[in-house]
């Protein structure tokens, strides 16, 4: 969803850096469409979804060099009752990350940031309380566990929200278009699925993370 296949920014924003960023929905089950609005319930617990808790891989070999961990996982906000709310909480998400200078922290919810090298730092956002394996500082490697996939910070239901920036800070940075290796349709490609467009990722990869040309 929000694909930057489909439009650029891809969240309608420039701001923390993720003017190419994504949103990943696991659906382990081909049949169950998803949809981004739902009539009822209103809300529902987080761990109602599929993508709650599922692990969220490093794409590739970077350094950790920030983390946020401990804010809640909230009920989803998918639903026409809900929506109003969600915009609301995003405005005021957005004005609490300005005023306390605190690089979206509110908005990302519990996160990562990896300097993937060459001025490319990746972001990793909405991440599961208290699952974030790693510290500021460690060096990771492609496929090791960062975290759990959560319902933290902006989020309407849970869902990995990644993008690369140019700036270890999102605040200050500026996105980077990016690609990686997926299956749809049967075939191969490379480059970015768009929004409902259901893929998978080949079972061997040599590297799922780069800079567009």
């Amino acid at each position: 969803m929000n694909s930057p296949s489909d439009k650029v920014p891809s969240h309608g924003t420039r701001e923390l850096g993720q003017a190419y960023a994504i949103d990943l929905v696991h659906r382990p089950d081909e049949k169950d469409a998803w949809t981004a609005l739902h009539a009822w319930p209103p809300m529902r617990r987080p761990s109602a979804f599929p993508a709650f808790g599922e692990p969220v891989l490093a794409p590739a070999d970077g350094v950790v060099v920030a983390t946020g961990r401990w804010q809640r996982d909230h009920w989803s906000r998918n639903s026409a009752i809900a929506l109003p709310y969600l915009i609301a909480e995003g405005v005021a998400r957005s004005l609490l990350s300005l005023l306390t200078l605190s690089s979206g922290r509110f908005v990302l919810g519990n996160h990562v940031i990896l300097d993937l090298g060459d001025g490319v730092y990746g972001v990793f956002a909405h991440l599961k309380r208290g699952t974030v394996r790693v510290r500021k500082g460690d060096r990771v490697t492609a496929g090791q566990v960062l975290a759990d996939c959560g319902n933290s910070g902006n989020s309407s239901e849970p869902h990995l929200h990644f993008h690369l920036m140019d700036r270890r800070r999102p605040g200050t940075a500026a996105g980077l278009p990016f690609t990686f290796p997926y299956e749809a349709d049967g075939e191969t490609h490379t480059g970015v699925p768009g929004g409902q467009r259901p893929f998978t990722v080949p079972e061997s990869v040599p590297e799922t993370v780069a800079k567009a040309p």
